[in-house]
């Protein structure tokens, strides 16, 4: 099968990923958008979950292809299987969103209703809410996927492809060797990393629908340059040094993706007033704990219920009514916003404060931390053969020029405040 697709062009598809896009568990990412409230900001920002994941799963097929283009295996059929489990498990890193946002977590249920099946044979703690990455990991081995991993893909099963969505799951790590080399990390980081595929779709996809040109990176010169270094009988993923300001870039646009797109104020005060529905005394939505009931909560279940119940922030965002932005600040100290928001509500006017808090990478750890972390990439030097392969973090100084969090203080007001609010602050100090 031939998907085509507007950020890769052609995308082909086997058999049993076929099977797999056309179960009922990830058509209803049909209906997940990516960006979800992003679209009251860029009207073109509607596109779904479900084509995304078709993109990272071709993505990391290209990436492995790159890494593996000169290694020598000791089993050609290790080659493809590596290659099908890692595809499989980008295919299906999403496949347990929840509607809208993220912020939909607080109405999931306590882990332990999910009785997943792996966590219960693994004896892992269950005294918490369940997440989104908990569903993905029960639709993967607990449902019609896990059967059509069976059927389709006899050499792989749906626990190794759970293991490399979700890093810390253990599991019998025989089908990731070849030799005695272990390549479970190096095929987790293809799919979750500094330098994964899920990044390298995303940024592009979610930039070309926005019609902006931040999330634009060299895509196909970090691919070409992707390869593996083997420490420790343990493979990890690597970057050649030639392409090193090339992942500079990268989380460069990865960074003003986020400041500019990811929390812009309209998708921010949205997720506040879900919020703030999903936290009230009075809130009737909640996320099953049966998968086979979770596949029709959608996006547009979340608005239709939205629509039909009396609470003012549930009605806001149903009639599109949301709070405006009074004043934005950068990098201040905390006392301002608190100033601005006192001196709004000693004259009767609710406030939303929003703090949105963004670093330029997750992964990055101190240089101290550095030879500790077990999933670190290297950079190598394919001209110097006297070049010693060094973690990531000390190749480059991004890392040290963008250390610091960049931190976006905004306080709204109800719409039919707000002219009031903005002449309060023009007469005002604070």
């Amino acid at each position: 099968m031939e998907i085509r697709d507007p950020i890769h062009g052609s995308i082909n598809l086997t058999d049993g990923e076929v099977a797999i896009i056309e179960s009922v568990e990830f058509q209803r990412l049909r209906e997940i958008k990516q960006l979800g409230f992003a679209e009251f900001s860029f009207p073109g920002a509607t596109h779904n979950r479900f084509l995304h994941s078709i993109g990272v799963s071709h993505v990391a097929g290209l990436v492995f292809d790159s890494v593996f283009r000169a290694f020598p295996f000791k089993k050609s059929q290790n080659k493809n299987r590596f290659r099908q489990l890692v595809k499989l498990a980008a295919l299906l890193h999403d496949i347990g969103h929840g509607p809208l946002s993220h912020t939909t977590e607080l109405v999931m249920p306590q882990l332990k209703k999910l009785n997943i099946k792996l966590y219960n044979d693994q004896k892992i703690s269950q005294d918490r809410q369940a997440n989104h990455e908990d569903y993905t990991i029960k639709f993967v081995t607990d449902s019609e996927i896990s059967k059509i991993i069976q059927k389709y893909f006899p050499d792989i099963t749906a626990e190794h492809v759970a293991c490399l969505i979700d890093k810390d799951l253990k599991c019998d790590e025989f089908i990731f060797l070849d030799g005695v080399i272990n390549f479970r990390p190096l095929l987790s980081q293809i799919v979750s990393s500094e330098l994964d595929a899920d990044r390298m779709d995303y940024l592009e996809r979610d930039s070309y629908f926005c019609g902006i040109n931040y999330g634009k990176i060299d895509r196909d010169w970090l691919i070409q340059n992707l390869t593996l270094h083997i420490k420790n009988s343990t493979a990890y993923l690597a970057l050649n040094r030639r392409a090193l300001y090339a992942f500079d870039d990268f989380l460069i646009s990865r960074h003003h993706m986020h400041l500019m797109v990811y929390f812009h104020h309209k998708s921010i005060i949205y997720e506040e007033m879900l919020n703030r529905y999903l936290t009230s005394p009075d809130c009737k939505f909640f996320l099953p704990a049966d998968s086979n009931e979770y596949i029709s909560y959608t996006d547009y279940k979340l608005y239709e219920h939205l629509d039909t119940v009396d609470n003012q922030w549930a009605q806001r965002i149903a009639t599109r009514k949301p709070y405006r932005v009074a004043i934005e600040l950068h990098n201040q100290e905390q006392i301002r916003t608190e100033n601005v928001q006192a001196l709004l509500e000693k004259k009767g006017i609710d406030t939303i404060w929003a703090s949105s808090n963004v670093r330029l990478s997750k992964y990055h750890q101190t240089v101290q931390d550095i030879s500790e972390n077990p999933n670190q990439i290297y950079v190598i030097d394919q001209y110097d053969k006297w070049d010693t392969p060094s973690p990531i973090g000390n190749a480059t100084q991004i890392f040290s020029k963008y250390e610091g969090a960049r931190v976006i203080d905004r306080v709204y007001v109800a719409p039919e405040n707000f002219d009031h609010a903005k002449i309060l602050l023009s007469e005002a100090k604070y």
